[in-house]
């Protein structure tokens, strides 16, 4: 089948209220193909309600998502924001388990798998980043250590129609070496191959699997030209109209 490509834009720790919503508006009123491809923006929490705001008000048809959510509906969870927080902001979709939220904050495979739970059940899509890092690699671990996390992520998760993978290899972030798009497909099938053996040839067939991995302008038609990958998370090129509108228009 035919997968609908995905373009969302991890907007980070960065761009302020105001930034954020003239970013939005400005990709959002571009000329923008939606019946043939998605496009997300998922800026930091104190954006959400104002980029949500100018995504309907530049008449786009973009997403919006939170960077992460807390698997409590509410309590003394000090600096945490739940699904029906974010939900009421604007945003319809979150990204879980990202690579610094694992590396700098501590998250583990259990605690993702909790907030990937509590996501799906309030009514948010979920994007689940999975990759290994440099070590993994050189210890040709990484393919264990991608399903591993997959599978550990998606424990109790039966019903994939509202999640989607994100692939980042960690190895190639800072670190002067470069995925090629060899590499990036070859994780993209295994994992692809994975769902269909922990879930379904059909789960697996219609699960939209994204890369991660520094997508850019010049390297987006290539990347996305691998039939397992079915479009990008990208971090510091969505933070420039330009650059995120040659990214999202990859094929013109």
């Amino acid at each position: 089948m035919s997968r609908k490509p995905l373009i969302a834009g991890n907007w980070k720790m960065n761009k302020n209220v105001s930034e954020g919503a003239a970013l939005a508006a400005e990709i959002a009123g571009a000329d923008i193909d939606y019946s043939t491809r998605d496009v997300l923006f998922a800026p930091p929490f104190t954006g959400i309600y104002a980029v949500a705001e100018a995504v309907k008000k530049a008449g786009g048809k973009a997403l919006v998502a939170a960077q992460n959510i807390y698997f409590e509906e509410s309590g003394a969870f000090t600096g945490e924001v739940s699904s029906g927080m974010i939900k009421s902001a604007g945003a319809s979709w979150v990204i879980l388990g990202h690579s610094e939220r694992r590396s700098i904050f501590g998250e583990t495979d259990e605690i993702i798998n909790k907030k990937v739970k509590k996501a799906l059940a309030d009514g948010l899509s979920v994007i689940l980043c999975v990759g290994e890092t440099l070590w993994e690699r050189e210890a040709k671990a990484e393919v264990e250590t991608v399903l591993a996390q997959t599978g550990k992520g998606l424990e109790g998760v039966e019903d994939l129609s509202n999640v989607v993978i994100a692939y980042e290899p960690v190895w190639a972030i800072g670190t002067g070496k470069t995925a090629s798009p060899a590499d990036a497909e070859a994780m993209h099938k295994a994992i692809r191959e994975y769902i269909a053996k922990i879930r379904s040839s059909a789960a697996a067939e219609n699960i939209r699997i994204l890369y991660g991995g520094s997508m850019k302008p010049d390297n987006a038609k290539e990347l996305m030209a691998c039939p397992d990958i079915d479009g990008g998370l990208v971090g510091g090129a969505s933070l420039k109209a330009d650059q995120f509108l040659k990214i999202i228009n990859f094929d013109k």
